[in-house]
């Protein structure tokens, strides 16, 4: 199926590893050209690199926490591949706590990343005739997943957000939806730390999965790519859960 993102301009944070670098490989190999963000520049400069491989890729190292290097960040990514016509907010500080730093991190980054990413492109998009806005949730904001963490919370305000900001920008020819993946395993992830370090608990994980496996970032990027594009013109608002039947009940 022609996605007909070819030429689109897509801006990724969280870009590096995981579902961010699926996420923004897709859309490179769909024809896009694609901005992404990290904080670690090492590993995005080679990340950038591989994306180069199939299409146009540009990334600057950038702190999403930091409201001004992130505005930063924004105009220069705007600069370096246009528009933007597409976003997909997923970086996450993954503060899986409850005390208060974990609280104020996911604040700034999980959920503030998001809002000031939509509020920047938001007007530039309506000027362009109309965009769509990808907010990467998760599973634990409809799930009880280890307690009641600063994580849980704040990706289910994420979810809230998509859906209210949807109805507001609806008449710009905009659209915004969530995606909550589940248990997603990559190398260097937490499900891959846990595969190592706490194998009793990865094995549990995965025996209370319909499919007896984990999913894979590829998995949720063909997701995001879909309601990112115009084959999903219809689809506004939504929180699509990607976990293989996991989640027993949805709360949004």
């Amino acid at each position: 199926m022609d996605l007909g993102l070819n030429g689109k301009s897509a801006l990724v944070t969280g870009g590096s590893k995981g579902i961010g670098k699926a996420i923004a490989g897709r859309l490179v190999k769909e024809g896009a050209k694609v901005a992404i963000c990290a904080r670690g520049s090492e590993l995005l400069a080679e990340t950038v690199e591989e994306l180069q491989a199939f299409g146009e890729a540009w990334g600057a190292a950038c702190d999403v926490g930091n409201a001004r290097a992130y505005e930063r960040w924004l105009e220069e990514a705007c600069g370096a591949v246009g528009g933007p016509d597409l976003l997909v907010a997923n970086a996450s500080a993954l503060a899986l706590g409850g005390q208060e730093n974990d609280w104020e991190a996911s604040f700034q980054v999980d959920l503030m990343g998001a809002v000031r990413a939509a509020a920047y492109v938001v007007p530039r998009m309506a000027e362009r005739g109309g965009g769509s806005i990808v907010f990467v949730s998760s599973v634990a904001a409809v799930e009880t997943f280890v307690g009641p963490t600063a994580y849980n919370a704040l990706k289910a305000a994420l979810i809230t957000h998509a859906s209210q900001l949807s109805k507001a920008v609806g008449p710009q020819n905009i659209r915004v939806n969530c995606v909550s993946p589940g248990a997603i395993e990559f190398p260097g992830g937490v499900w891959d730390h846990a595969r190592q370090e706490s194998p009793e608990f990865y094995q549990s994980t995965v025996a209370q999965q319909p499919m007896n496996r984990l999913g894979t970032p590829e998995e949720v990027a063909d997701a995001v790519a879909f309601l990112l594009s115009d084959r999903a013109s219809w689809i506004s608002g939504e929180n699509l859960v990607i976990d293989g039947g996991y989640t027993r009940r949805v709360a949004f």
